[in-house]
């Protein structure tokens, strides 16, 4: 499992253990604010380095690391 802090995301770098759409290597590209400053964060969007795409996903998400690793491996 990855170690995270949901406020230090913004412009970190993973790899897709299985390529998305093609596409292995993502930039957290954008924190998603909840609505209310007392909820806690829940999603992030990733932007494809190669095709520019972004994709919305939950940031828990980048902790399971059967699907993600952190840094561009």
């Amino acid at each position: 499992m990855n170690k995270l802090s949901p406020k230090k995301l913004l412009l970190t770098k993973w790899t897709a253990v299985q390529p998305l759409r093609k596409e292995k290597h993502f930039l957290v590209a954008k924190v998603i604010q909840p609505g209310l400053p007392e909820e806690p964060l829940e999603w992030v969007e990733l932007e494809a380095i190669f095709s520019k795409s972004r994709h919305r996903i939950a940031w828990r998400d980048l902790k399971n690391s059967d699907i993600w690793r952190q840094g561009w491996v």
